[in-house]
C-alpha cells in the first residue's frame, strides 16, 4: 500500500501490532504474481502495518456504507487496490461470500504475503492476491463489479492512467470507489503538511479525463467517497 508513515500513529493497540508482526514473520506461501512492482517513492513501510489496524477504524471508515454505495453483494467480483494488510479485503471477502471473489492488489510483495496469511487465518477461500504497479493494477479485463481504492489515490503518479486501467477491468455496469481523506486538518489520516490529501474536485477532473462520470458523492467522518462509472 502506498501511504504516509504518520497514519493513525497514536490510535494503535499492541494487539493489532502483534497480529501484523505475526503475519509478516510467518513463512510465506508461494503465489504467482505478474508484473514487477512499481518503484514508487512513497511506499508504506511493511513494518508499520500495525498502524492500519486501529481498533476504532470500522467506526470512522464505514466499510458497510462504502460497500453499499458500490452495490457490492453476495457473488460480486471486486478488487481492493493498495490493499496493504488486507483490512478492507477481509470486509469485502465476507460481503461477497463464497460465490464471489476479491482481488487484493498491492505494489509490495510483503503486503501481499501478509494478506495471504491473514486470509488463511480467517479461513477465507475467495481472495486472490495480485502484484501491480503505480498505475497498472493487473486486474482481469471486463470482469469486475466494483473496484475500491482506499487512502491510496493521492500517492499515485499517473492518476488518469490508473482510472482508465481500472475502468477497463469493469463490467459495463461496474463501479469504482475512491476514498480519500478530506483536505484540512483532523482525523486519523496523514497530515495536510505532507501533501498527500487530494480534494474531491481533483479526483472528479481526473475521472472526466479518463472518460468516467461521478455516479454519487458521500461524506464519511474524515473522508469522502466518490463512486465513478461509465
Amino acid at each position: 500500500m502506498q501511504f504516509s508513515t504518520s497514519l493513525v500513529a497514536g490510535a494503535v493497540r499492541v494487539s493489532a501490532v502483534a497480529l501484523i508482526a505475526g503475519l509478516l514473520l510467518a513463512p510465506a506461501s508461494t503465489s504467482a504474481q505478474a508484473p514487477q512492482a512499481d518503484r514508487h517513492g512513497r511506499l508504506f513501510p511493511p513494518e508499520n502495518l500495525g498502524l492500519l489496524e486501529g481498533p476504532d477504524r470500522a467506526a470512522w471508515q464505514k466499510p458497510d456504507q462504502i460497500m453499499d454505495a458500490l452495490a457490492i453483494a453476495d457473488g460480486s467480483a471486486v478488487a481492493d487496490i493498495g490493499a496493504g494488510a488486507g483490512w478492507f479485503t477481509i470486509h469485502l471477502a465476507r460481503r461477497v461470500g463464497p460465490n464471489g471473489i476479491v482481488y487484493a492488489q498491492d505494489v509490495q510483495r510483503q503486503m501481499l504475503e501478509a494478506i495471504r496469511r491473514r486470509v488463511a487465518r480467517e479461513g477465507l477461500q475467495n481472495v486472490e492476491t495480485r502484484l501491480g504497479a503505480d498505475s497498472v493494477p493487473n486486474l482481469p479485463v471486463g470482469s469486475l463489479d466494483a473496484v475500491l481504492v482506499v487512502d491510496v489515490y493521492p500517492e499515485v503518479e499517473e492518476r488518469v492512467t490508473l482510472l482508465k486501467n481500472l475502468a477497463s477491468s469493469l463490467k459495463p455496469s461496474g463501479r469504482i470507489g475512491i476514498v480519500n481523506y478530506k483536505p484540512g486538518r483532523g482525523g486519523p489520516g496523514p497530515s495536510p503538511d505532507e501533501g498527500v490529501r487530494v480534494d474531491s474536485a481533483s479526483v472528479e477532473r481526473d475521472a472526466r479525463a479518463a472518460g468516467l462520470r461521478v455516479l454519487s458523492r458521500q461524506v464519511l467522518p474524515y473522508q469522502y467517497l466518490l463512486v465513478l462509472g461509465r
